[in-house]
């Protein structure tokens, strides 16, 4: 827990300071947004279509994240000191993971309020505990997921290239999950609750993914 929270703290100081990250996954939502609302042609979107829009467009930030997330430490040398360090290789798998988690969820503040300003329907604030809940869940697949794709990426040439072949199949469950999820919510008759059904598959995936990218992480460090 010690190398896991230095390590997290190194990636919250270097964004603070940098502020590369989440401004640019804030700003990309809001352009996705006003080009949806403008192409569209539309003031409101009800049901799938508005969850599609909303989960695509946290899939795009999430991607922009994802490709800069190990980049500090391929750059300054990183990997090679925690390589030589004596401490357990999952703790930066989790802190990885943490910090990406964190940064979706500073995504969020900004974005669901941009999402019901531009294109969703008036009634969202009603459903907002179930959306939210929903929301927490895909974040924490993406957290997991981009974490290891980025790891398996960033020792690569075409990083930036490599990251979403192969990140978004694996990511394909969980999009799918949270659209057809938080789409009940975004209905005219919307009961403000999600449905058990893509909650529960989300859940689960969140266990799976965690459990592979944990068994897998250390062997992808050392190759």
């Amino acid at each position: 827990m010690k190398t896991t929270w230095t390590l997290l703290r190194k990636d919250f100081l270097l964004e603070r300071r940098s502020l590369e990250t989440v401004p640019a996954m804030m700003l990309l939502s809001l352009i996705t947004f006003i080009i949806f609302h403008f192409g569209l042609n539309r003031d409101q979107l009800q049901g799938q279509l508005a969850a599609g829009v909303f989960t695509v467009t946290l899939l795009f930030s999430a991607m922009l994240a994802i490709n800069r997330l190990f980049v500090a430490e391929r750059e300054q040398g990183g990997f090679d000191g925690f390589l030589l360090a004596p401490v357990d290789r999952t703790a930066m798998l989790a802190a990885k993971s943490v910090a990406l988690l964190a940064y979706l969820l500073i995504l969020e503040v900004v974005a669901v309020p941009a999402f019901a300003l531009f294109l969703a329907p008036p009634h969202l604030w009603g459903s907002f505990p179930a959306l939210a809940l929903t929301l927490v869940l895909a974040d924490i697949a993406f957290a997991v997921i981009g974490t290891f794709v980025a790891a398996l990426a960033i020792g690569t040439r075409s990083r930036d290239l490599i990251g979403p072949v192969i990140g978004l199949p694996l990511l394909l469950p969980a999009l799918i999950a949270t659209a057809r999820g938080i789409g009940p919510l975004l209905t005219a008759h919307a009961t403000g609750a999600p449905s058990g059904k893509w909650v529960l598959i989300l859940a689960l995936y969140d266990v799976f993914t965690a459990l592979l990218a944990y068994a897998v992480f250390d062997f992808l460090l050392e190759d």
